[in-house]
């Protein structure tokens, strides 16, 4: 008889593999009547912990810690449904702290519960912190900013690229007049994406000016009121172009242009980044930048079992997207 995986315990629940990981290692992220409901159909599938997996080590918790202040949206879904999937064919769990308070932040990396911890919190883990980390020989992966170190690694986009890319695609279509929907000043990969989007313009001959960057903060809704802001109140001539931060930002840019009466792409193209499920089920279907989510989280947790148990060096792994043009973009209306 096949053993019963915790995939297929996600399956029969409805949920996330994540989610039943962090039912059955007792989460604070599940609401109480999912957890018992969780727990109850596990029970009855007979479903055992694998705790035989080939890092299985007696002296150590066999319990890796992801830590960040927001795990909403289509990205964080993709990323730790990936990393549950792959800790549990390695014989570890992953269990997922959701706050905004640095003390419980530091006392849940430092307080040995975790054999490795993974962060995607810019604001509150700064250098000072992160030397700590060292001090402490943590093994960490980062997921929000690039660096490395004797015990901290990085697994990132190369935002950078994906942002110049995106922009010379842009302009190849004969738009000028782009503007870029940016996230909070702390945020990796907007300020990755817009120094790539800079360089292109300047690059290419095209003005850039500081009026051209808008805030998107990643979010649809945000989004929406800012390009409903701009068009509407502050009544600024139409883009050529809109470069949103992310996907969820494009289709918030996309709504709030149909809501006043603009047609994507024929009077203005919008673009966006990482390829969610519902960008090429939108309409327009996104043209986005596709970033390897899957892959970032496989790489991560495999890189994290390394230096847990070959005791391998921290890291800075730089993982390049792939422009999937769609119908959010076409030829300037300028010169059409």
């Amino acid at each position: 008889m096949r053993k019963v995986t915790i995939k297929d315990v996600a399956r029969e629940a409805g949920v996330a593999i994540s989610t039943v990981s962090n039912a059955l290692n007792n989460s604070n992220l599940v609401n109480e009547d999912t957890k018992a409901r969780i727990i109850k159909i596990a029970e009855q599938m007979n479903y055992i912990p694998n705790m035989n997996g080939k890092y299985l080590k007696s002296d150590k918790t066999n319990t890796l810690g992801f830590i960040s202040s927001s795990i909403r949206g289509q990205y964080f879904y993709m990323l730790l449904d990936a990393m549950s999937s792959e800790c549990e064919k390695l014989g570890y769990v992953i269990n997922f702290i959701n706050t905004r308070d640095k003390n419980v932040i530091m006392n849940n990396i430092l307080g040995k519960s975790f054999d490795g911890i993974f962060i995607y919190e810019g604001e509150r883990i700064g250098q000072k912190e992160l030397d700590i980390i060292e001090q402490n020989h943590i093994k960490t992966i980062l997921f929000d900013r690039n660096y490395s170190s004797n015990f901290i690694s990085s697994v990132i986009f190369n935002s950078y690229k994906a942002g110049y890319e995106i922009t010379k695609y842009l302009i190849n279509l004969g738009h000028k007049r782009i503007f870029f929907l940016e996230s909070a000043s702390d945020v990796y990969d907007s300020n990755e994406r817009k120094r790539g989007y800079i360089d292109a313009m300047k690059e290419h001959g095209i003005k850039f000016s500081q009026d051209y960057v808008a805030k998107g903060m990643f979010e649809e809704v945000f989004t929406y009121n800012t390009v409903t802001y701009l068009l509407n109140v502050q009544k600024i001539d139409v883009p050529d172009a809109f470069i949103a931060g992310n996907d969820l930002s494009a289709i918030g840019c996309i709504k709030a242009l149909h809501d006043l009466g603009y047609r994507v792409p024929d009077d203005v193209s919008v673009v966006g980044f990482d390829d969610i499920e519902i960008a090429q089920y939108f309409t327009p279907t996104l043209t986005t930048i596709r970033n390897p989510i899957h892959r970032q989280g496989i790489f991560a947790v495999n890189l994290m079992m390394k230096m847990i148990n070959e005791g391998h060096k921290g890291i800075s792994e730089l993982l390049d997207g792939k422009l999937i043009p769609r119908n959010s973009s076409g030829i300037c209306s300028h010169i059409k």
